[in-house]
């Protein structure tokens, strides 16, 4: 089998704090190359991580199979269809598209192409996190808190919602098993209209379901905690599991030789959507998978 072509779009922070770090690993696919409209910043990231830079996003797509997307949300509508248009696989950092009909259009446009579209929720790929799913089946109660030093604005709640408490509910219902329903919540702001604080509370049969975040607790630290018959789990940070079974406290170590981005689940969310996108290109499968809407962002109007 041949060798997959990849190709990157947005080389900003994220991008090379957590993603060109994985995809200039490369084994079994080829980085093709990288576009961001913003040439004079691009093209010493391109050198310094030795990447072709492309002239256009459309000279990038036709040098690609698949291409991964870290461009500012408000890019995300434009990019991505203008990629699946040019038959090529994408997967895109959270969230799909500023508004839930464009992401619909997305999905939409994807399966018409028979093209693979994934979002990058790497929580859902965190070592720890998988295993406190399958630990879950009698549990009561599960919380997420997901905090900020000091981060409040620059931007407004509607862009803090999408760009960073979106991980908490969408890692928190991927847990619970994704069938939730919203019960209440909380929303505060300053008086610029930005985020302060968010909680929510949502229901899956007899699991109630918390989510958290302020913007200014003066710790950066990610939690979850679940309860369930017969244990008590803390995971903090993604790299560190505390559970109680009634007989002391368990504390169980991470592997010496696993990197931070393996624990965050980056690295998977990379060999999750190569493999699918190889797949694809190959085997051609007949249709696309249908995406279910997050219940999150209907119903709590964090989409519309």
């Amino acid at each position: 089998m041949k060798k997959l072509r990849i190709g990157v779009v947005g080389l900003g922070g994220i991008a090379q704090k957590a993603w060109l770090p994985v995809l200039a690993a490369a084994s079994d696919w080829t980085l093709q190359g990288a576009w961001s409209p913003t040439r004079a910043k691009a093209l010493p990231i391109c050198e310094s991580w030795r990447i072709p830079y492309a002239d256009s996003l459309s000279s990038l797509a036709a040098s690609c199979d698949a291409v991964f997307v870290h461009s500012s949300t408000a890019s995300h509508f434009d990019v991505v269809s203008t990629l699946l248009n040019a038959g090529v696989h994408v997967c895109v950092d959270k969230p799909l598209a500023e508004n839930l009909r464009d992401a619909e259009r997305l999905v939409e446009l994807a399966a018409r192409k028979k093209l693979t579209l994934m979002v990058g929720f790497n929580r859902r790929f965190a070592p720890l996190y998988g295993e406190l799913k399958t630990q879950l089946a009698t549990a009561a109660s599960l919380r997420m808190d997901k905090h900020r030093s000091n981060s409040v604005g620059p931007h407004d709640l509607y862009f803090t919602l999408l760009d960073d408490y979106l991980h908490v509910v969408d890692t928190a219902l991927w847990l619970s098993g994704g069938k939730a329903s919203l019960d209440g919540g909380t929303l505060l702001t300053n008086d610029a209209g930005e985020m302060l604080f968010a909680e929510h509370h949502f229901s899956a049969g007899p699991l109630q379901i918390t989510t958290c975040m302020h913007r200014r607790a003066g710790s950066q630290r990610e939690t979850v905690q679940a309860v369930t018959d017969g244990a008590l789990i803390d995971i903090t940070d993604m790299r560190e599991w505390r559970e109680e079974r009634g007989q002391g406290v368990v504390n169980k170590p991470i592997p010496g030789w696993q990197s931070t981005l393996e624990q965050r689940g980056l690295s998977a969310v990379r060999g999750t959507s190569l493999n699918v996108c190889k797949i694809r290109q190959f085997r051609k499968p007949p249709a696309n998978r249908q995406f279910g809407r997050n219940v999150s962002l209907t119903r709590s109007g964090a989409m519309r």
